[in-house]
């Protein structure tokens, strides 16, 4: 930082402990503060679904894995009994193929359609953000300046050019504070209401693809469901099957070795 830069800052900063003390009027702006407020909510809610997009990849990945870990246990777990009847063998290679089909086609076409999008939109944020910084420094040394003049107002100094030059400077900072502010102003709304023309088609692509990932969930574990055995299934969509597994844990209860349980 130059000798001038880090002289500002010391002003600025200076400035802003006397607003606060009340000693040096604050520019205030109702419009544009309203106008602050709502970017702030777009950008917090805009950030926090950047996250959840990611996560929600993230969390399909997660959950296909975990399928898979579960398969291959089930199918040790069964050993020969899921041979013969291959309810173990469907399942295992249904979420294999779950995984390495539908998971790995999906994840291009959202990254593309949802991701990539949303994190372009966020990419703003920053450059708006360094703008709203300069713009409360614009007003800082205006506030700054147009104390400096109220001062040689009320107390005239000795040499009769300070105060032209102060009021000079002042009208100076009060152009540049006012530029960046009715900038800001006009275009904070402006991107706010691009929010949802922007976000919809990635919206739309959100909704496709969670369709598809489902459906080819659905009919990939309905095919394993033949494998199942069929009074099981009966059983199941009667409600009798708690009983059924009550009765294999009684005799598992009788059993000398899990006499404990």
């Amino acid at each position: 930082m130059s000798w001038s830069g880090f002289k500002k800052n010391v002003s600025r900063t200076t400035t802003q402990v006397l607003v606060k003390a009340g000693k040096v009027e604050k520019t205030s702006d109702r419009e544009y503060e309203v106008e602050e407020r709502r970017y702030r909510t777009l950008e917090s809610a805009s950030l926090r679904l950047q996250k959840e997009a990611k996560g929600y990849l993230d969390s399909l990945r997660a959950m296909t894995a975990s399928q898979m870990r579960i398969a291959e246990t089930i199918d040790a777990f069964y050993g020969d009994s899921g041979a013969r009847d291959g309810v173990s063998r469907s399942y295992k290679q249904a979420v294999e193929d779950l995984d390495a089909e539908t998971v790995k086609a999906l994840d291009g076409p959202y990254r593309t359609t949802v991701l990539e999008p949303i994190n372009r939109f966020c990419a703003y944020f920053p450059d708006i953000n360094e703008c709203i910084k300069k713009r409360n420094h614009k007003m800082l040394d205006y506030d700054s300046m147009r104390s400096k003049v109220k001062r040689l107002v009320e107390k005239p100094d000795k040499d009769p050019s300070k105060l032209p030059r102060a009021e000079k400077e002042a009208d100076m900072a009060k152009a540049a504070y006012e530029q960046l502010n009715q900038q800001l102003t006009d275009e904070l709304p402006q991107l706010i209401d691009l929010r949802v023309p922007y976000l919809d088609p990635s919206f739309e692509a959100l909704v496709k693809i969670q369709l598809r990932f489902c459906a080819e969930a659905y009919s990939r574990m309905a095919q394993v469901q033949q494998y199942l055995d069929a009074s099981t299934r009966d059983q199941y969509a009667s409600g009798d099957l708690d009983a059924r597994v009550e009765d294999v844990l009684g005799q598992i209860r009788e059993l000398s070795i899990a006499g404990t349980v």
